[in-house]
C-alpha cells in the first residue's frame, strides 16, 4: 500500500473508502468487507449518520483499530467552540472510538462566519488527544489564508470535489504550495457520471478493460488522496481491493 505523509507526520493511504449512504447492518457488512479487502482509511461524517455503523464495522473486521485511520467531519451547525468539542465527543461515543485519526470542518459556511472559531476548536481537540490530524473540506484559498492569519495553524488536508470534469487546478496548486494534501471526495464525478459520459461509452463498448478502475487510475495521476464512494468500487458484485485502484 502506498502512503502520503502529512505535514504533521501522519501517514495516510493514497486510497480511502467513502461510507456515504452506508448505514445499518448492510453498511456494517460493506465497510467490514472493504477493510478485509485492504482499505485502511475510512471516511465518515456526523452528517452521514453512520459513525456508529463505521465503529461496528471496525469491531467486526479482522484488522486491529491501530492499523486503521478513521476520518470524520464536523457539520457547520455546530461551529461554536463549545458545540464543536461536544459534537466531536458525541461522534466518538457513537463510533465507540477513543479518537479520530483525521477530523475535518465539513464546510466553511462563510455566511455564518464561524469557521475560524470552529477551527480553533479543532486545534484544541488535537491538543486534548481527541484527534491526530485536523483539516477542512471545500475551503477556498481566501478561507485558508484567514485560518493561518487568525490562528497560525494551517490544515494538513483539504477535501474537495475533484474529478475529470472539475479539476480545480488553482486550488490544488494552492494546497500544494502550502503543504496541504488535497483529498478527492468524488474522483469519478458525482454518481460516477464520468462512466456515463457519451464520449466514453463507445470506448467502453470496444474494450472490457476500460472501466471505473482504469479511469480512476487516470485520476490518480494528479497525485491526490481519493475517496470513491462504494458504488464506484463494485466490479461484478465485489468490492475492488485497494491495491486494484492504485
Amino acid at each position: 500500500m502506498e502512503y502520503y505523509t502529512l505535514r504533521d507526520g501522519l501517514e495516510l493511504p493514497k486510497v480511502g473508502f467513502g461510507t456515504y449512504k452506508l448505514n445499518g447492518t448492510d453498511g456494517v457488512r460493506a465497510i467490514s468487507s472493504a477493510i478485509d479487502q485492504g482499505y485502511r482509511l475510512i471516511d465518515t461524517a456526523y452528517n452521514y449518520e453512520n459513525e456508529g455503523t463505521v465503529g461496528a464495522a471496525i469491531r467486526q473486521s479482522s484488522v486491529p483499530r491501530s492499523e486503521l485511520l478513521v476520518t470524520s467531519k464536523l457539520p457547520g451547525r455546530y461551529y461554536h467552540r463549545r458545540d464543536a468539542i461536544n459534537t466531536l465527543k458525541e461522534s466518538l461515543f457513537r463510533a465507540g472510538l477513543d479518537y479520530f485519526d483525521v477530523y475535518l470542518l465539513h464546510w466553511p459556511n462563510p455566511s455564518k462566519d464561524m469557521y475560524v472559531e470552529a477551527w480553533q476548536a479543532l486545534i484544541d481537540a488535537q491538543q486534548f488527544g481527541l484527534v491526530r490530524s485536523i483539516g477542512v473540506c471545500n475551503f477556498l484559498p481566501e478561507y485558508l489564508d484567514r485560518l493561518d492569519t487568525e490562528t497560525g495553524v494551517m490544515p494538513v488536508i483539504n477535501q474537495i470535489e475533484l474529478h475529470p470534469h472539475f479539476n480545480q487546478a488553482e486550488q490544488r496548486a494552492y494546497d500544494e504550495a502550502h503543504g496541504i494534501l488535497t483529498e478527492d471526495w468524488s474522483p469519478l464525478g458525482r454518481a460516477s457520471d464520468v462512466l456515463h459520459n457519451p464520449d466514453i461509452q463507445p470506448l467502453r463498448m470496444r474494450t472490457a478493460k476500460v472501466s471505473g478502475k482504469s479511469f480512476y487510475g487516470g485520476a490518480s495521476s494528479w497525485g491526490r488522496c481519493r475517496f470513491p464512494s462504494r458504488n464506484m468500487l463494485v466490479d461484478s458484485g465485489r468490492i475492488l481491493t485497494s491495491s486494484t485502484l492504485h
